[in-house]
């Protein structure tokens, strides 16, 4: 699966600066090219707008925090770079508040096949239109329409500037904040302060560069053809994604949207690549599929180098890295654009709480810890995957051919992995679990439960997800007191006590502040809880459970806990950039 780089309300938002300040929607302020949001007032600077920059301005900004965008293209680019997304990214992209909207830019893909030279399968995944977490398992789009969509949604809330033809060329930090130096196409020099910038500014990323920090590089790489294609006819292909492990050319098909697909061809050992960068040799490529002049539009061909490398350290002082700034992957999971929104995910409740004066500027060191974790464990698959791939001795691909096949033989498509927990950072180790160890279903991703109240039977929509959660089970009350209680209102932590979808509902009419009744419609969420042996599940914004537990006194510890990792320095800042 290709990943190259060449609505209303929800119940978390807040409003802590006042509602009366002036804004600029993105459409205006890149039309005037004013910066009337880049002053003292502007809480965040992010800087690029791809995707990933997008997703960061438009939490914050559901959060009520100013926000200055700073992109270096004068316009949006209109050529596709990722080309799918995972569930649990849709999940995550439907929390901006473009969920509504998702379903008209995308087609969900049917699944995932290596096959061989001869056409036998290697691999098989199966993907379902609705998984785990409440969305297709793969969202084939065409990225610039995912861009129009989030730059619509920006459009609807106020707290966001977006200034275009802007490039970046300083940011000096202090301990009171830092400010950004960007200069328009004519070299005219504009100043934004902020309390904090992030680099969402890809893979040349400058504030990487400017920051300073090392970089683990695993040294692998390939380059491949890559050729996006308009369909003049609607064409059905099954599976959406094959994989063809050729030694002769090992080649990748995935979908790209309504009417779009991609093809990419690796380049082979000997082969010039500027022989193989010409419009004439992609239709010569693309041909023996069924992909002509006459069938298609050859939106683009080019050539591109995947790398395998990740920035070491993500925040220094008040600046920090997101998306491809601080991580590339190869292609072949489909997870560079994924990780980069899982990244900004994580991040954007950690600003909003250190912003709130919650929480200490230290929480902001759990981001790195668990982030950087994490994506190393995809790059590292990915490497995996494409070693395996990357093929062009017959022998060995062979070899590899009949080891693979000799594995799978008998079993039928499988279906994709679970959604990588988090296994270090901010989360509840039990008494005795001891420092490094995590006890699921701590770090896993909570799936997708369909919640009703009680009476009327209507959705409750939003309850899970956007801030943290406390989830119990009817009739084993989490006994916590006042104390404990207020903590989670003040974090907008609701408790929500889940009542079976069939059997005794007893009708109480709960009068505690931030006790919320819901029926689990699915069942799915008291299946989790009953999985793990656990009376209660703490959840936190970007659906990763904290911790369980399994009475009322191991309840009070897993909120003591939270409580104390939100509010307890945990080490020095990280020095600044000077």
């Amino acid at each position: 699966m290709s990943d190259a780089s060449p609505s209303g309300a929800s119940p978390h938002e807040a409003s802590p600066r006042d509602a009366s300040r002036p804004v600029v929607s993105p459409n205006d302020a890149a039309a005037v090219g004013g910066s009337p949001g880049g002053g003292p007032g502007t809480d965040v600077v992010v800087v690029g707008y791809g995707p990933v920059g997008s997703v960061l301005s438009l939490l914050l900004a559901r959060r009520g925090w100013r926000v200055t965008v700073l992109e270096r293209r004068r316009r949006p680019y209109t050529l596709p770079r990722a080309t799918s997304f995972d569930g649990e990214t849709a999940r995550l992209l439907a929390g901006t508040g473009i969920g509504g909207e998702l379903g008209r830019i995308t087609e969900p893909g049917t699944g995932y096949q290596w096959r061989t030279a001869d056409g036998k399968p290697l691999l098989d995944i199966e993907f379902s239109t609705r998984g785990p977490y409440g969305w297709p398992d793969a969202n084939t789009m065409h990225q610039p329409a995912l861009e129009e969509l989030l730059t619509a949604r920006a459009g609807q809330l106020p707290g966001i500037t977006v200034l275009r033809g802007r490039q970046v060329v300083d940011i000096a930090d202090s301990p009171a904040g830092v400010t950004v130096t960007a200069e328009d196409e004519d070299g005219t020099a504009e100043t934004f302060p902020a309390g904090w910038v992030v680099g969402c500014d890809g893979a040349n990323s400058f504030v990487r560069d400017r920051m300073g920090v090392s970089v683990t590089d695993l040294g692998f790489s390939y380059e491949w053809l890559l050729c996006d294609v308009e369909l003049r006819e609607p064409r059905e292909f099954v599976p959406t994604n094959v994989q063809i492990c050729d030694p002769a050319r090992p080649t990748t098909l995935v979908g790209s949207g309504p009417g779009h697909r991609r093809w990419e061809f690796m380049r082979l050992p000997g082969e010039r690549a500027a022989d193989l960068n010409r419009e004439e040799t992609a239709w010569r490529l693309l041909a023996p599929f069924g992909v002509t002049p006459r069938t298609a539009r050859l939106l683009r061909s080019t050539t591109y180098i995947f790398q395998a490398r990740w920035a070491d350290t993500w925040r220094k002082g008040h600046v920090l890295l997101a998306g491809d700034a601080a991580h590339l992957m190869p292609p072949f999971a489909g997870q560079g654009m994924c990780s980069g929104v899982r990244d900004v995910v994580n991040l954007a409740w950690r600003l909003d709480l250190v912003l709130r004066g919650t929480s200490p500027e230290s929480l902001l060191d759990t981001y790195t810890e668990e982030r950087r974790t994490q994506v190393r464990e995809s790059i590292l698959a990915s490497v995996q995957l494409g070693r395996l791939i990357c093929v062009t001795d017959t022998a060995a691909a062979a070899e590899r051919d009949a080891t693979v096949l000799a594995n799978r033989r008998g079993r039928g498509p499988g279906r994709p992995d679970p959604a990588r927990p988090i296994t270090c950072g901010l989360l509840h180790r039990p008494a005795g679990a001891g420092a490094e160890s995590r006890v699921p279903p701590a770090g896993e991703v909570l799936p997708d439960g369909r919640l009703h109240r009680p009476a009327g039977g209507e959705p409750l929509d939003g309850v899970v997800g956007g801030g943290f959660v406390l989830l119990t089970r009817a009739g084993t009350e989490p006994g916590l007191d006042p104390d404990r209680l207020s903590f989670l209102r003040d974090l907008g932590a609701p408790v929500v006590r889940l009542w079976p979808a069939t059997g005794p509902y007893d009708g109480t009419v709960n009068g505690t502040a931030g006790v919320v009744d819901a029926v689990d419609t699915d069942g799915v969420l008291r299946a989790w809880l009953e999985r793990y042996g656990a009376t209660a599940l703490l959840v936190r914004p970007d659906y990763h459970v904290f911790g369980a537990a399994g009475d009322p006194a191991a309840v009070t510890a897993l909120v003591d806990d939270l409580r104390a990792a939100l509010t307890t320095p945990a080490r020095a800042v990280t020095a600044g950039v000077n």
